[in-house]
């Protein structure tokens, strides 16, 4: 017979301290992520934020849930992970978890970054529709076949050395290039945190993250830096590098004209949040992605994008993207007909990996 466990903030972090917690045979959720989770404001103190399956005393499975508002009224969760162990496959668990969560948050649940396989799943609860997709662009500026093609095709992991060598060879060429890209002079300032100044500057602009939200998701990753492995855990945990910047950038007068989260993971950027002009910060971002050596930029940033597209961005490839959300009927039927989220990179869940 299957139990399902409910825990809220408290309840996880409890959890997450216990004795309990590293003797499953799997990871239903990495301590560093579950106390990022419990210092979510807006999660209230009741809300669940993961669910857990269990077959007697064993561990079958989880769902996690990641509180939000949109326009900060509308209460609803993020799906944020899935997970029921092959030793238990066959017994609806996946479903009653969904089940579950449906009842807890009344309905009122968005999906987004979704692999195929989940996302056939979402569909067969009939429960979901999809809304307006994200288009975006993946822009390459390094040759990573030593990576790329192995991951795709474990047939080839022994020309793993041959990959290296022509891509250290493509990247030697196009570094010698850049070295004749014009460079452009732009007032910046990188923090690890946003200030006083730019929280002002935010003010402006509609969005569904204020200042102090976006410092808390800065101060508090799900994902480290560092070779640590957690036991298991079959999402993102640790990284090699791992860092958040927020970045603002000056006019000719030192006022803030623009201001931006950038995400760097392993040599992948991704804008998470952008506020303000586009044109410096394009220039801004060129010297970023050369001084830090990015091997992919991921962006569903459309006018940066087309700005990028305009100013022949020094790619080597580029390809394009879309992110898809599924959101619960329930929660569409308490959104206006007219309704656009009007999303950024970073909301949702993906602003953490």
């Amino acid at each position: 017979m299957i139990t399902l466990l409910c825990l809220n903030k408290k309840e996880l972090e409890s959890f997450v301290n216990s004795g309990e917690y590293s003797t499953f045979d799997f990871l239903p959720i990495t301590k560093h992520r579950a106390l990022s989770q419990i210092k979510n404001e807006k999660a209230d103190d009741e809300d669940v934020l993961l669910t857990l399956a269990f077959e007697g005393e064993k561990l079958a499975g989880y769902l996690g849930t990641f509180p939000d508002r949109l326009k900060q009224e509308i209460k609803f969760a993020w799906l944020s992970t899935l997970y029921v162990s092959e030793n238990f496959r066959g017994k609806r668990i996946a479903q009653q978890l969904l089940e579950k969560v449906f009842e807890k948050y009344d309905g009122k649940i968005g999906i987004t970054e979704f692999t195929k396989e989940a996302e056939s799943l979402y569909n067969k609860t009939k429960q979901f529709h999809y809304i307006t997709p994200k288009t975006g662009n993946r822009y390459y500026f390094k040759s990573d076949l030593g990576e790329i093609i192995p991951r795709k095709k474990k047939s080839l992991m022994p020309f793993k050395p041959i990959f290296q060598i022509a891509d250290f060879v493509a990247n030697s060429v196009i570094s010698f290039n850049n070295q004749f890209t014009k460079t452009h002079q732009i007032s910046f300032e990188i923090k690890d945190f946003v200030d006083e100044a730019s929280s002002t500057f935010l003010e402006q602009f509609e969005k569904h993250r204020n200042s102090k939200e976006i410092t808390w998701i800065m101060k508090n990753p799900w994902v480290l830096e560092g070779k640590g492995v957690e036991k298991d855990y079959l999402f993102s945990s640790y990284a090699k590098e791992f860092k958040y910047f927020w970045v603002k950038i000056f006019d000719e007068y030192g006022n803030i004209e623009a201001c931006s989260l950038l995400n760097l993971r392993d040599g992948h950027l991704k804008i998470s949040y952008f506020f303000g002009k586009r044109k410096n910060f394009v220039f801004f971002l060129q010297n970023f992605i050369r001084d830090h050596r990015v091997k992919v930029l991921t962006s569903y940033q459309t006018e940066l994008n087309e700005s990028f597209n305009k100013k022949k961005f020094p790619k080597i490839h580029q390809k394009d993207l879309e992110r898809r959300y599924l959101f619960h009927k329930k929660l569409l039927e308490i959104l206006p007909e007219d309704f656009e989220p009007i999303f950024q990179d970073g909301d949702g869940d993906p602003v953490f990996t």
